[in-house]
């Protein structure tokens, strides 16, 4: 197997990235000293991923003194991570991420913050640097592949259009057998002709391999539009994944062929490494508007009186106090729920069903190759993977960016792999990415893809450069198996229950992350800078401040499905099921 990058300990690589932090934050925190707020108008926010540099943002745009305090380095899941070690002759270290990034066209909260983030030579800021994919490739093991274009469909104009045009759809994209494609257009209409009311109710408590009745239909139909479309989404196995979860995001991709309201083409990426395109501006943005940054974890909250006193931040070993008129939690929901003590839960008590939400990985490993490939001009899905893998060749969207200037120089190319499923036993040595090293996990993600594109994309071992883990992952030698400190929110049966609004009966304490209720209902960038929106006006709101709110966008619903919807309001009320919604 090729060098591995980073094969150092995982105290190196927290402590690299921490150093990494600080060297960010302090510029960024001494180019605007604080300065003393105005009565009421300082705000903590803690966690600086894209909640909590979305929170920051739209504070700072309304005259709010805020400040960041990150443990690790701006951010969060979506930040590039330098490859450590790998610098030369003044080139850069080669780019490394927890994932790869994806920007569907629905998404409308992340590119409207983009817009307002100044980058050289753009007329729309970091939104320029969006670019679109043109196709996306569905890979099968020892038989032919099928690439499919990401351009408009067809425009469907009543239910019966819809069945045909997603059937066809779906048919002519996969070897399903028309009878499956036309059942599961059938099931799709279903969803998008259900009012909220059963939408919440009813399809929030079913899970998506019982709404589409895989267990009855072909394999293809089992392997495609039940297991891998939830694994790929949200990384959950499909008889835990909701269906109201899941039916939301295929409303977007499938029921919007002509991608009505949408924000730009169904599949964008950036046009370099994730930090340098977007994270790094944004930064540098919110330091102009005087946001200060803080290398800090998270310790503790401090309540009296039915408010946030204070909280309790740890760095270089010593604990500290911060006082704060407001503070935002923009935490992942693994640490948020850590936080809330008796003395919280007994002015909150619902908090505490957030110990019932679970969280899953879904997690990246990047291999630097010699020489460029050829799988797709977008990103490939690897059907029969056991650990349902998807990938995308980065370095043909990087014009200003290219690889080669990079590490040693010699990289020319980047093949960026998100690994879904770490449960299932692999093809080299039959047991799950949990319990593989490092150096295994490297090996089977391989040679599942290499069993993929055989005979026909070339992927040879002599190209593989090296490759590069996401350090969240790290070996416990110890345990025999992986430990994961960034896990990814799982949107299980009936988890929306569990699932907080942004703000409650703590006064000055709000929350931001993909795991507070939102529209898009969908652990991603878009969630979380949903969610800091909305933190961000319920704080409007308990402040009394006359500033514009932050804009929060709805997602598509097709209007000639509307006056359905409107009646199956009616139908749920009395018990009724959809008037599609038939036996089989």
């Amino acid at each position: 197997m090729a060098e591995r990058y980073g094969a150092v300990s995982r105290r190196t690589v927290l402590r690299g990235a921490a150093v990494a932090g600080a060297l960010a934050a302090g510029p960024l925190s001494s180019a605007t000293p604080a300065t003393a707020a105005s009565p009421g108008r300082r705000v903590a926010v803690f966690g600086g991923g894209v909640a909590g540099l979305t929170a920051a943002h739209e504070l700072a745009e309304r005259g709010f003194q805020v400040t960041v305090y990150e443990r690790r380095a701006l951010g969060g899941k979506a930040r590039s991570i330098a490859v450590p070690g790998t610098a030369r002759d003044g080139r850069p270290d080669l780019p490394g991420e927890h994932g790869f990034r994806f920007f569907p066209g629905f998404y409308h909260h992340i590119p409207d913050t983009m817009r307002r983030i100044p980058f050289p030579g753009n007329d729309n800021g970091v939104w320029d640097n969006l670019v679109a994919a043109a196709e996306t490739r569905f890979s099968r093991v020892g038989s032919p592949d099928t690439i499919a274009p990401m351009g408009r469909g067809t425009l469907w104009t009543s239910a019966s259009d819809f069945r045909q045009t997603v059937a066809s759809a779906v048919a002519t994209s996969t070897r399903m057998p028309m009878s499956d494609a036309a059942y599961f257009a059938e099931r799709l209409l279903v969803f998008c002709t259900s009012s909220d009311a059963r939408r919440i109710g009813e399809w929030e408590n079913v899970s998506w391999r019982d709404f589409v009745g895989a267990r009855a239909h072909s394999a293809e139909f089992r392997i495609l539009l039940s297991r891998t479309l939830t694994t790929l989404l949200v990384a959950a196995k499909d008889d835990r994944a909701s269906t109201r979860t899941i039916g939301t995001m295929g409303e977007q991709f499938l029921a919007n062929p002509l991608q009505t309201d949408d924000d730009g083409p169904l599949d964008r990426l950036l046009d370099g490494p994730t930090s340098r395109m977007w994270i790094d501006p944004w930064a540098r943005h919110l330091s102009a508007l005087g946001v200060r940054f803080v290398t800090a974890e998270l310790r503790g909250l401090t309540v009296r009186d039915r408010r946030i006193s204070a909280a309790r931040v740890s760095a270089s070993g010593r604990e500290t106090p911060v006082d704060a008129d407001y503070f935002v939690l923009a935490v992942p929901v693994e640490v948020a729920r850590r936080m809330w003590t008796p003395e919280i839960l007994a002015v909150q008590p619902e908090l505490a069903a957030m110990n019932r939400l679970d969280v899953d990985w879904m997690t990246g490993i990047q291999f630097y190759l010699r020489r460029p490939t050829a799988i797709a001009r977008g990103h490939t899905a690897y059907i029969d993977s056991p650990w349902s893998l998807t990938s995308i060749a980065q370095n043909q969207f990087w014009p200003h960016t290219p690889l080669p200037g990079f590490g040693d120089g010699s990289v020319r190319d980047c093949l960026s792999v998100d690994v879904s499923d770490w449960e299932q036993p692999g093809i080299l040595f039959g047991k799950p990415a949990k319990e593989c090293t490092h150096e295994q996990i490297a090996r089977e993600v391989w040679a599942q893809i290499q069993a993929h594109l055989k005979g026909k994309v070339d992927l040879h071992d002599a190209d593989l450069h090296s490759w590069f883990l996401d350090p969240g992952v790290s070996w416990d030698a110890g345990q025999g198996h992986n430990v994961n400190v960034d896990p990814l929110l799982i949107n299980t049966v009936g988890a929306w229950s569990a699932r907080p609004q942004a703000h409650g009966a703590l006064e000055n304490l709000f929350l931001a992350g993909d795991y507070v209720r939102t529209m898009i209902d969908l652990a991603t960038m878009e969630g979380a800078c949903e969610s800091a929106r909305t933190a961000v006006n319920a704080l409007l709101d308990t402040a009394g401040s006359n500033a514009p709110r932050c804009r929060l966008f709805p997602l598509f619903r097709a209007p000639q499905f509307e006056p359905m919807r409107q009646a199956d309001a009616a139908r749920y009320a009395a018990g009724r099921s959809n008037v599609f919604d038939t036996p089989v």
